[in-house]
């Protein structure tokens, strides 16, 4: 499965931590975070942040990596089902690599303008196509509330239609897989492993205290490139 099929160019270019390794086949490494793993207390404690990047999100790129390799053997080998076989594996380890990679730029401590509401055009669209912020974030956490098991809720823009979106996926499917038009400005995610630590089984207060350290403005940097 090709990378490009999961994420677009912009996000790639956001830091997907590119390395490459033995036998030319292209890996990937932990990107690094743009603030300490306190920064965002007390919405989200330095524990947390520590145990799901360090921990989590590095098991999918060692699990993505493990499954490219696998999947450079079979096609150097022609083997089909062996191929085949690799699906699950690559969506779901490559997708948690994307979404998480997302994820991270997608907060920032308070000092650095984490939870300053949305300028610029994305907030104009967010008005036009919901309302007003608050809104979208009643809409936004009413999904990830919701949500059963697993996954993430969205903030996307479809490219085309130029029009926002708020999506779910289960697991760890990146938006595009809602839509091959659909381009994530803004990824909650929602898996206990996320919150548990601090909001034991109360996903809907976490939900409330992450706005506080949302990065609008990666979120608007990302919908003016798509949307110029």
């Amino acid at each position: 499965m090709a990378l490009r099929t999961l994420v677009s160019r912009r996000t790639l270019a956001a830091g997907l931590g590119f390395r490459q390794q033995l036998r030319g086949v292209q890996t990937f490494s932990l990107p690094d975070l743009p603030y300490d793993y306190g920064a965002l207390e007390p919405a989200i404690s330095g524990d947390i942040m520590q145990l799901h990047h360090q921990k989590h999100h590095q098991t999918y790129i060692t699990n993505y990596n493990k499954a490219l390799e696998q999947l450079h053997d079979a096609i150097s080998k022609g083997d089909a089902p062996a191929v085949a076989k690799l699906h699950s594996a690559l969506k779901f380890n490559g997708g948690g690599h994307i979404n998480h990679s997302i994820f991270w730029n997608n907060l920032a401590p308070v000092s650095e303008g984490g939870g300053e509401p949305p300028k610029g055009s994305l907030g104009w669209a967010i008005d036009t196509n919901f309302g007003s912020l608050e809104a979208l974030v009643k809409k936004m956490n009413a999904e990830g509330a919701a949500l059963q098991g697993s996954g993430w809720v969205w903030l996307g823009v479809d490219k085309e239609l130029k029009r926002l979106v708020v999506e779910t996926t289960a697991n760890q499917d990146p938006l595009v897989s809602k839509g091959a038009n659909l381009v994530p400005l803004l990824g909650i995610d929602v898996w206990e492993h996320a919150y548990y630590l601090q909001y034991k089984n109360v996903r809907p207060d976490y939900l409330k205290n992450i706005w506080k350290v949302i990065n609008w403005k990666y979120a608007n940097d990302v919908y003016e490139n798509e949307c110029p």
